[in-house]
Protein backbone atom coordinates (compact mmCIF):
# COMPACT_ATOMS: atom_id res chain seq x y z
CA UNK A 1 0.00 0.00 0.00
CA UNK A 2 1.14 3.20 -0.80
CA UNK A 3 2.60 4.50 2.59
CA UNK A 4 0.76 8.26 2.13
CA UNK A 5 -2.74 6.66 1.96
CA UNK A 6 -1.43 3.77 5.01
CA UNK A 7 -0.56 7.11 6.88
CA UNK A 8 -4.08 8.76 6.02
CA UNK A 9 -5.84 5.83 7.23
CA UNK A 10 -3.75 5.16 10.26
CA UNK A 11 -4.52 9.03 10.78
CA UNK A 12 -8.16 8.78 10.46
CA UNK A 13 -8.29 5.35 12.34
CA UNK A 14 -6.57 7.46 15.48
CA UNK A 15 -8.94 10.39 14.77
CA UNK A 16 -12.12 8.31 15.13
CA UNK A 17 -11.25 7.00 18.40
CA UNK A 18 -10.14 10.30 19.75
CA UNK A 19 -13.33 11.45 18.48
CA UNK A 20 -15.66 9.43 20.13
CA UNK A 21 -13.46 8.94 23.14
CA UNK A 22 -13.62 12.84 23.80
CA UNK A 23 -17.11 13.74 23.01
CA UNK A 24 -20.45 14.32 25.17
CA UNK A 25 -23.16 13.86 22.90
CA UNK A 26 -24.44 10.86 21.02
CA UNK A 27 -23.61 11.81 17.47
CA UNK A 28 -20.36 12.87 17.52
CA UNK A 29 -19.43 9.36 19.43
CA UNK A 30 -21.70 7.85 16.56
CA UNK A 31 -19.56 10.10 13.63
CA UNK A 32 -16.11 8.47 15.72
CA UNK A 33 -17.56 4.74 15.05
CA UNK A 34 -17.88 5.45 11.48
CA UNK A 35 -14.97 6.97 10.82
CA UNK A 36 -12.93 4.10 12.74
CA UNK A 37 -14.84 1.69 10.53
CA UNK A 38 -14.38 3.45 7.58
CA UNK A 39 -10.43 4.03 7.83
CA UNK A 40 -9.55 -0.08 8.52
CA UNK A 41 -12.04 -0.89 5.78
CA UNK A 42 -9.20 -0.60 3.30
CA UNK A 43 -6.44 -2.02 5.74
CA UNK A 44 -8.60 -5.15 5.64
CA UNK A 45 -9.14 -5.66 1.79
CA UNK A 46 -5.48 -4.71 0.88
CA UNK A 47 -3.83 -8.27 0.23
CA UNK A 48 -7.10 -8.76 -2.38
CA UNK A 49 -7.80 -12.19 -1.56
CA UNK A 50 -11.14 -13.61 -1.23
CA UNK A 51 -10.74 -14.43 2.38
CA UNK A 52 -9.72 -10.93 3.01
CA UNK A 53 -12.67 -9.56 0.51
CA UNK A 54 -15.01 -11.69 2.40
CA UNK A 55 -14.05 -10.73 6.29
CA UNK A 56 -14.09 -6.94 5.20
CA UNK A 57 -17.75 -7.30 4.16
CA UNK A 58 -18.59 -9.02 6.96
CA UNK A 59 -17.07 -6.74 9.28
CA UNK A 60 -18.47 -3.43 7.47
CA UNK A 61 -21.89 -5.15 7.65
CA UNK A 62 -22.31 -6.45 11.05
CA UNK A 63 -20.42 -2.48 12.12
CA UNK A 64 -22.98 -0.90 10.07
CA UNK A 65 -25.89 -2.46 11.63
CA UNK A 66 -24.08 -1.70 15.60
CA UNK A 67 -23.52 2.09 14.33
CA UNK A 68 -27.08 1.94 12.82
CA UNK A 69 -28.86 0.28 16.39
CA UNK A 70 -26.59 2.94 18.31
CA UNK A 71 -28.14 6.05 16.60
CA UNK A 72 -31.76 5.03 16.60
CA UNK A 73 -31.00 4.16 20.11
CA UNK A 74 -29.46 7.60 20.95
CA UNK A 75 -32.48 9.44 18.96
CA UNK A 76 -34.80 7.21 20.82
CA UNK A 77 -33.73 8.31 23.76
CA UNK A 78 -33.52 11.96 22.90
CA UNK A 79 -37.65 11.74 21.46
CA UNK A 80 -38.05 10.26 25.00
CA UNK A 81 -35.99 12.41 27.54
CA UNK A 82 -35.21 15.42 25.46
CA UNK A 83 -31.44 14.70 26.44
CA UNK A 84 -28.71 13.94 23.80
CA UNK A 85 -25.80 13.61 26.25
CA UNK A 86 -24.22 10.45 26.85
CA UNK A 87 -24.36 10.34 30.43
CA UNK A 88 -27.90 11.24 30.53
CA UNK A 89 -28.48 7.80 28.89
CA UNK A 90 -31.68 7.31 31.44
CA UNK A 91 -34.66 5.96 29.60
CA UNK A 92 -34.07 1.51 30.05
CA UNK A 93 -35.77 0.79 26.34
CA UNK A 94 -32.76 3.69 24.69
CA UNK A 95 -29.88 2.08 27.28
CA UNK A 96 -30.19 -1.77 26.55
CA UNK A 97 -30.85 -0.86 22.66
CA UNK A 98 -26.93 0.71 22.97
CA UNK A 99 -25.82 -1.56 24.66
CA UNK A 100 -26.74 -4.22 22.62
CA UNK A 101 -25.14 -2.07 19.64
CA UNK A 102 -21.76 -1.63 21.55
CA UNK A 103 -21.72 -5.47 22.00
CA UNK A 104 -22.39 -6.61 18.56
CA UNK A 105 -19.12 -3.74 17.65
CA UNK A 106 -17.18 -5.64 20.25
CA UNK A 107 -18.16 -9.27 20.19
CA UNK A 108 -19.56 -9.41 23.08
CA UNK A 109 -21.43 -13.20 23.24
CA UNK A 110 -24.40 -13.92 21.79
CA UNK A 111 -23.39 -11.47 19.22
CA UNK A 112 -20.01 -12.41 18.70
CA UNK A 113 -20.14 -15.16 15.86
CA UNK A 114 -18.78 -12.23 13.23
CA UNK A 115 -15.64 -12.17 14.80
CA UNK A 116 -14.34 -15.30 14.38
CA UNK A 117 -14.98 -15.26 10.62
CA UNK A 118 -13.55 -11.88 10.19
CA UNK A 119 -10.34 -12.11 11.99
CA UNK A 120 -9.79 -15.43 10.25
CA UNK A 121 -9.73 -13.99 7.19
CA UNK A 122 -6.99 -11.17 7.87
CA UNK A 123 -3.28 -10.84 8.57
CA UNK A 124 -1.95 -10.37 12.12
CA UNK A 125 -1.47 -7.28 11.65
CA UNK A 126 -4.99 -6.12 10.80
CA UNK A 127 -5.58 -9.01 13.35
CA UNK A 128 -4.25 -6.79 15.80
CA UNK A 129 -5.62 -3.35 15.27
CA UNK A 130 -9.14 -5.40 15.10
CA UNK A 131 -8.44 -7.16 18.07
CA UNK A 132 -6.77 -4.20 19.94
CA UNK A 133 -7.32 -0.28 18.86
CA UNK A 134 -11.05 -1.14 17.62
CA UNK A 135 -12.40 -2.02 21.07
CA UNK A 136 -11.03 1.30 22.66
CA UNK A 137 -13.89 3.49 21.17
CA UNK A 138 -16.79 1.07 21.79
CA UNK A 139 -15.87 0.58 25.60
CA UNK A 140 -15.15 4.17 26.57
CA UNK A 141 -18.94 4.11 25.29
CA UNK A 142 -20.04 1.51 27.37
CA UNK A 143 -18.01 2.77 30.31
CA UNK A 144 -20.05 5.88 30.45
CA UNK A 145 -23.58 4.45 30.37
CA UNK A 146 -25.03 3.26 33.88
CA UNK A 147 -28.27 1.39 33.21
CA UNK A 148 -30.33 0.79 36.07
CA UNK A 149 -30.07 -2.53 36.24
CA UNK A 150 -27.40 -4.47 36.10
CA UNK A 151 -28.41 -8.14 34.75
CA UNK A 152 -27.78 -7.34 31.25
CA UNK A 153 -24.29 -6.90 31.69
CA UNK A 154 -23.32 -9.72 34.14
CA UNK A 155 -25.46 -11.80 31.49
CA UNK A 156 -23.68 -10.46 28.57
CA UNK A 157 -20.19 -11.03 30.44
CA UNK A 158 -21.23 -14.61 31.65
CA UNK A 159 -22.15 -15.92 28.34
CA UNK A 160 -19.01 -13.74 26.32
CA UNK A 161 -16.96 -16.26 29.24
CA UNK A 162 -18.73 -19.30 28.86
CA UNK A 163 -18.47 -19.09 24.94
CA UNK A 164 -15.66 -18.09 24.76
CA UNK A 165 -13.62 -20.82 26.38
CA UNK A 166 -16.22 -23.56 24.52
CA UNK A 167 -15.58 -21.63 21.52
CA UNK A 168 -11.90 -21.85 21.23
CA UNK A 169 -11.69 -25.52 22.62
CA UNK A 170 -11.76 -27.17 18.93
CA UNK A 171 -10.39 -24.58 16.91
CA UNK A 172 -6.59 -24.83 15.22
CA UNK A 173 -6.77 -21.78 13.80
CA UNK A 174 -4.58 -19.28 15.87
CA UNK A 175 -6.95 -16.35 14.80
CA UNK A 176 -9.79 -18.18 15.73
CA UNK A 177 -8.40 -19.04 19.09
CA UNK A 178 -7.40 -15.68 19.53
CA UNK A 179 -10.94 -14.34 18.53
CA UNK A 180 -12.71 -16.14 21.01
CA UNK A 181 -10.10 -15.04 23.59
CA UNK A 182 -10.95 -11.79 22.80
CA UNK A 183 -14.76 -12.66 23.62
CA UNK A 184 -13.74 -14.23 27.08
CA UNK A 185 -11.60 -11.30 28.32
CA UNK A 186 -14.21 -8.86 26.86
CA UNK A 187 -17.12 -10.89 29.37
CA UNK A 188 -14.70 -10.43 32.11
CA UNK A 189 -14.89 -6.89 31.95
CA UNK A 190 -18.05 -6.42 31.01
CA UNK A 191 -18.85 -8.25 34.20
CA UNK A 192 -17.56 -6.05 36.68
CA UNK A 193 -18.04 -2.52 34.58
CA UNK A 194 -21.50 -1.70 36.39
CA UNK A 195 -19.68 -2.05 39.58
CA UNK A 196 -16.12 -0.84 39.29
CA UNK A 197 -15.55 0.98 35.90
CA UNK A 198 -11.75 1.83 37.13
CA UNK A 199 -11.25 -2.17 37.38
CA UNK A 200 -12.42 -2.73 33.88
CA UNK A 201 -10.14 -0.23 32.65
CA UNK A 202 -7.09 -1.80 34.44
CA UNK A 203 -8.80 -4.97 32.66
CA UNK A 204 -8.74 -3.78 29.51
CA UNK A 205 -5.53 -2.43 29.33
CA UNK A 206 -3.78 -6.08 30.59
CA UNK A 207 -5.78 -7.48 27.55
CA UNK A 208 -4.24 -5.03 24.94
CA UNK A 209 -0.97 -5.73 26.30
CA UNK A 210 -1.29 -9.68 26.60
CA UNK A 211 -3.08 -9.65 23.14
CA UNK A 212 -0.65 -7.62 21.49
CA UNK A 213 2.14 -9.71 22.42
CA UNK A 214 0.95 -13.00 21.31
CA UNK A 215 -0.29 -11.49 18.39
CA UNK A 216 3.34 -10.32 17.32
CA UNK A 217 4.95 -13.42 18.49
CA UNK A 218 2.59 -15.27 15.79
CA UNK A 219 3.65 -12.84 13.35
CA UNK A 220 7.20 -13.08 14.00
CA UNK A 221 7.07 -16.92 13.48
CA UNK A 222 4.55 -16.46 10.59
CA UNK A 223 2.28 -18.93 12.51
CA UNK A 224 -1.63 -19.28 11.27
CA UNK A 225 -2.07 -22.74 12.41
CA UNK A 226 -1.47 -24.80 15.76
CA UNK A 227 0.64 -26.96 13.51
CA UNK A 228 2.81 -24.17 12.34
CA UNK A 229 4.16 -23.20 15.57
CA UNK A 230 5.89 -26.38 16.01
CA UNK A 231 8.43 -24.80 13.80
CA UNK A 232 9.01 -21.83 15.96
CA UNK A 233 11.46 -23.54 17.56
CA UNK A 234 13.68 -23.49 14.47
CA UNK A 235 13.05 -19.68 14.13
CA UNK A 236 13.36 -18.20 17.65
CA UNK A 237 14.77 -20.47 20.62
CA UNK A 238 14.68 -17.62 23.22
CA UNK A 239 11.18 -16.67 22.42
CA UNK A 240 9.26 -20.22 21.99
CA UNK A 241 11.03 -20.15 25.40
CA UNK A 242 8.77 -17.20 26.51
CA UNK A 243 5.47 -17.93 24.35
CA UNK A 244 3.89 -20.83 26.76
CA UNK A 245 4.50 -17.70 29.29
CA UNK A 246 2.73 -15.43 27.16
CA UNK A 247 -0.12 -17.53 26.33
CA UNK A 248 -0.58 -19.22 30.37
CA UNK A 249 -0.65 -15.26 31.00
CA UNK A 250 -3.83 -14.72 29.10
CA UNK A 251 -5.22 -17.40 30.34
CA UNK A 252 -4.69 -15.89 33.60
CA UNK A 253 -2.52 -18.11 35.99
CA UNK A 254 -0.17 -16.56 38.98
CA UNK A 255 2.56 -15.72 39.01
CA UNK A 256 2.06 -13.96 35.39
CA UNK A 257 0.26 -10.47 34.86
CA UNK A 258 -3.06 -12.38 33.47
CA UNK A 259 -3.55 -13.26 37.11
CA UNK A 260 -4.06 -9.49 38.32
CA UNK A 261 -7.40 -8.63 36.83
CA UNK A 262 -8.94 -11.90 37.47
CA UNK A 263 -8.17 -11.86 40.81
CA UNK A 264 -9.36 -8.39 41.66
CA UNK A 265 -12.29 -9.35 39.26
CA UNK A 266 -13.41 -12.24 41.71
CA UNK A 267 -12.59 -10.13 44.90
CA UNK A 268 -15.04 -7.43 44.28
CA UNK A 269 -17.82 -10.11 42.69
CA UNK A 270 -17.48 -11.57 45.94
CA UNK A 271 -17.82 -8.15 47.58
CA UNK A 272 -20.97 -7.12 45.57
CA UNK A 273 -22.88 -10.60 47.29
CA UNK A 274 -22.38 -12.55 43.71
CA UNK A 275 -20.31 -15.58 44.82
CA UNK A 276 -22.10 -17.96 42.56
CA UNK A 277 -21.20 -15.38 39.30
CA UNK A 278 -17.84 -15.01 40.82
CA UNK A 279 -17.58 -18.86 40.72
CA UNK A 280 -18.97 -19.98 37.40
CA UNK A 281 -17.08 -17.68 35.97
CA UNK A 282 -13.83 -18.58 37.37
CA UNK A 283 -14.76 -21.89 36.04
CA UNK A 284 -15.35 -20.92 32.76
CA UNK A 285 -11.46 -19.55 32.63
CA UNK A 286 -10.62 -23.78 33.00
CA UNK A 287 -11.80 -24.00 29.54
CA UNK A 288 -9.96 -20.49 27.88
CA UNK A 289 -6.93 -22.06 30.13
CA UNK A 290 -7.14 -25.30 28.29
CA UNK A 291 -6.57 -24.30 24.73
CA UNK A 292 -3.96 -21.71 25.93
CA UNK A 293 -2.15 -25.05 27.09
CA UNK A 294 -3.10 -26.67 23.76
CA UNK A 295 -1.03 -24.01 22.13
CA UNK A 296 1.56 -24.18 24.87
CA UNK A 297 1.80 -28.19 24.24
CA UNK A 298 1.82 -27.51 20.54
CA UNK A 299 4.64 -25.09 20.32
CA UNK A 300 6.87 -26.44 23.04
CA UNK A 301 6.68 -30.63 22.91
CA UNK A 302 5.74 -31.33 19.28
CA UNK A 303 8.41 -31.83 16.76
CA UNK A 304 7.55 -30.84 12.96
CA UNK A 305 8.04 -33.13 10.39
CA UNK A 306 11.50 -32.18 8.75
CA UNK A 307 10.86 -32.26 5.03
CA UNK A 308 11.45 -29.20 2.25
CA UNK A 309 8.49 -27.68 2.26
CA UNK A 310 8.86 -27.65 6.20
CA UNK A 311 12.78 -25.98 6.56
CA UNK A 312 12.10 -23.38 3.68
CA UNK A 313 10.65 -20.78 6.23
CA UNK A 314 13.21 -21.36 8.60
CA UNK A 315 15.59 -19.89 6.60
CA UNK A 316 14.03 -16.59 5.66
CA UNK A 317 14.60 -13.79 8.67
CA UNK A 318 11.94 -11.69 9.53
CA UNK A 319 12.28 -8.34 9.15
CA UNK A 320 9.83 -7.48 11.85
CA UNK A 321 11.28 -4.94 15.09
CA UNK A 322 11.29 -6.72 18.04
CA UNK A 323 11.24 -4.15 20.45
CA UNK A 324 7.80 -3.47 20.77
CA UNK A 325 7.95 -7.04 21.23
CA UNK A 326 10.16 -7.26 23.97
CA UNK A 327 8.48 -4.28 25.98
CA UNK A 328 5.03 -6.47 26.09
CA UNK A 329 6.84 -9.86 26.37
CA UNK A 330 8.07 -7.80 29.73
CA UNK A 331 4.82 -6.64 30.70
CA UNK A 332 2.82 -9.43 29.94
CA UNK A 333 5.03 -11.81 32.00
CA UNK A 334 6.13 -9.63 35.55
CA UNK A 335 3.57 -6.77 36.17
CA UNK A 336 1.83 -8.83 39.09
CA UNK A 337 4.09 -7.78 41.37
CA UNK A 338 2.98 -4.34 40.67
CA UNK A 339 -0.58 -5.33 41.85
CA UNK A 340 -0.94 -2.84 44.71
CA UNK A 341 0.76 -0.08 42.78
CA UNK A 342 -2.11 -0.97 39.98
CA UNK A 343 -5.00 -0.71 42.32
CA UNK A 344 -3.81 3.03 44.27
CA UNK A 345 -3.71 4.15 40.47
CA UNK A 346 -7.14 2.52 39.21
CA UNK A 347 -9.28 1.23 42.49
CA UNK A 348 -9.08 3.58 44.92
Amino acid sequence: MNPYILATLLFSLGLGTTITLTSSHWLFAWMGLEINTLAILPLMAQQHHPRAVEATMKYFLTQATGAATLLFASTTNAWLTGQWDILQMSHPLATTMVILALSLKIGLAPLHTWLPEVLQGLDLTTGLILSTWQKLAPFALLLQIQPADPLILVMLGITSTLVGGWGGLNQTQLRKILAYSSTAHLGWMVLILQFSPSLALLTLITYLIMTSSTFLVFKLNKSTSINMLATSWTKAPALTTLTPLILLSLGGLPPLTGFMPKWLILQELTKQELAPIATLTALTALLSLYFYLRLTYAMTLTMSPNNVTGTTPWRLPSMQLTLPLATLTVATISLLPLTPTMMTLFIT
